[in-house]
């Protein structure tokens, strides 16, 4: 993850750009055809809490918990997919691995008398200069010698607060981060446009990790956060910052929601991993970061099974459409949706 536009992308996929697919897909029955704007989607009815506290995963009416399913497909849509590499499948940037209990990005939960720090960030103007939660206990992504993107997220359980911070280290006993936002999990107030968070869309990451206790308790009520080689120098509602490399608007901005087509079939796929499929047909994909293509990210769990792993390998990224998110919105500075 790269937070300025500045900055040269990173963990960016080799692999020549592939052109669409066919209209319906990979094991597609029948295409996604435009709706009218008058059917926006449903509002999920509770937003479940985060595991280890009773703090909700931000409002119900929360953008991340909107089904998409009725929303029109983008005019851009076609263009943006021509973009990025829609000939390979999707890859899930967590699961089992034989060096440990997996990768993923964790999740540390704590209480409201847990020990704060103060951070260094490099992008100080767009960072959250309070004090955060960080500890010998705080779970960084890749681990603390990573030279990944080393995210870190904080839930304070007592407090229904989310910390989240992005290239995460500590050095002479100081903790620094490239970037780091504090969000309240009971609001959905955006941070002001044009500030990045620890994500480079300026948005959460938690709300947008593949949770292995979600697809257990087949629970999951969120959009997906997934990366893209190529992105546009702007944003959609509801994010707030962008780090692209390109000025044309066939190129996918950050904040763009795709759907998985409803004709695409699971069949053959295993429980959990039809699970999954019915959510990226219900709540998507939200394009969130710059990375390899199709990577969408979950949390880092012991117990992710790996047929679940195998199977999410088999989506192919053609069977995907951009939705038109526009009618949802409520107020340019919230999350919350009509």
């Amino acid at each position: 993850m790269r937070t300025l536009a500045a900055l040269t992308l990173g963990a960016v996929a080799l692999a020549v750009l592939s052109p669409v697919g066919g209209p319906e897909g990979t094991r597609t029955s029948s295409p996604d055809v435009p709706r009218a704007d008058k059917t926006a989607a449903a509002r999920s009815v509770d937003a479940k809490p985060v595991a280890g506290t009773r703090c909700s995963e931000f409002p119900a009416d929360s953008w991340w918990h909107a089904d998409v399913r009725r929303l029109r497909v983008h005019p851009r849509s076609r263009a943006w997919l021509s973009h990025m590499s829609t000939g390979r499948s999707l890859h899930p940037d967590f699961g089992p691995s034989g060096d440990g209990p997996g990768y993923g990005i964790p999740v540390t939960v704590v209480r409201s008398s847990h020990r704060t720090v103060r951070v260094g960030f490099d992008y100080a103007s767009e960072s959250d200069r309070v004090r955060y939660p960080l500890g010998s206990d705080t779970r960084i992504e890749g681990g603390r010698a990573s030279d990944g993107d080393r995210h870190a997220i904080v839930v304070d359980r007592g407090r229904c607060r989310l910390y989240e911070t992005y290239d995460t280290r500590v050095r002479g006993g100081r903790w620094h981060a490239g970037s780091g936002a504090v969000w309240s999990l009971r609001s959905n107030r955006l941070r002001p446009d044009g500030w990045t968070s620890a994500d480079a869309a300026g948005l959460p990451i938690l709300p947008g990790l593949l949770r292995w206790n979600e697809v257990r308790a087949d629970r999951i009520d969120h959009a997906i956060r997934f990366t893209t080689d190529v992105t546009a120098r702007r944003h959609l509602w509801p994010a707030r910052h962008d780090a692209g490399s390109s000025d044309s608007r066939d190129v996918p901005p950050m904040g763009a929601r795709f759907r998985l087509r409803a004709g695409w079939s699971a069949a053959g796929l295993s429980p959990y991993a039809r699970r999954v499929v019915r959510a990226m047909k219900t709540y998507g994909l939200v394009l969130a970061d710059n990375g390899s293509p199709w990577f969408f990210q979950g949390e880092q769990h012991r117990r992710w099974p790996e047929r679940l792993i195998e199977d999410l390998k088999t989506i192919p990224a053609s069977a995907f459409v951009a939705v038109d998110t526009a009618p949802l919105r409520k107020s340019k500075d919230s999350m919350a949706v009509r």
